[in-house]
C-alpha cells in the first residue's frame, strides 16, 4: 500500500578523456524530466514527497509543496532544468507514495536530455523500491 523509491538522476554527465591539466573529464549537462505513472486502471495514489539530492547525499529541495493524487493510469511529472547542476553526477530523488488499499506500483522514470542540432543526447533511469510499507 505504499513504498520508498529511489531514483538516480544525473546533473551532468563526465566523458571523454581526462584533461592532462585539471585532471577531469569533460562535463555535459543534462535536463531530468522525471515521470511518476500510476499504473493501477481503478485505483488513485498518492505522492507524500519528491525529496531532490545530490552526489553527497545532502538534500538540496523538497519538489512537493503538498502531495499529490495521481488517478487511475495519470502521471505526475517533475523537472530539473539543464541549468541547475547542483545535483551532480550522482544525484538522486526518494519518491514516497501510498495508497488506501492494494494497488499496481507506480513506474517511476527520469528522462534525461541535452538535445543541441549537432547531436542529441537522451537516456532513462528508473525507480527502484527501497522500502515498503
Amino acid at each position: 500500500q505504499g513504498q520508498t523509491l529511489y531514483l538516480p538522476v544525473y546533473s551532468h554527465l563526465y566523458h571523454g578523456e581526462v584533461h592532462p591539466k585539471t585532471g577531469k573529464p569533460s562535463e555535459t549537462l543534462v535536463s531530468t524530466h522525471v515521470s511518476i505513472r500510476n499504473t493501477d486502471m481503478k485505483a488513485a495514489i498518492r505522492i507524500t514527497s519528491a525529496r531532490y539530492y545530490n552526489t553527497d547525499g545532502k538534500l538540496l529541495r523538497e519538489y512537493l509543496a503538498a502531495p499529490q493524487t495521481i488517478p487511475p493510469l495519470g502521471t505526475h511529472e517533475l523537472f530539473v532544468p539543464r541549468s541547475d547542476s547542483s545535483g551532480g553526477s550522482g544525484a538522486n530523488f526518494i519518491i514516497d507514495w501510498s495508497a488506501e488499499r492494494p494497488v499496481n506500483p507506480p513506474l517511476v522514470e527520469a528522462l534525461h536530455a541535452d538535445i543541441r542540432e549537432a547531436r542529441t543526447l537522451l537516456f532513462i533511469t528508473t525507480g527502484q523500491p527501497i522500502q515498503t510499507r
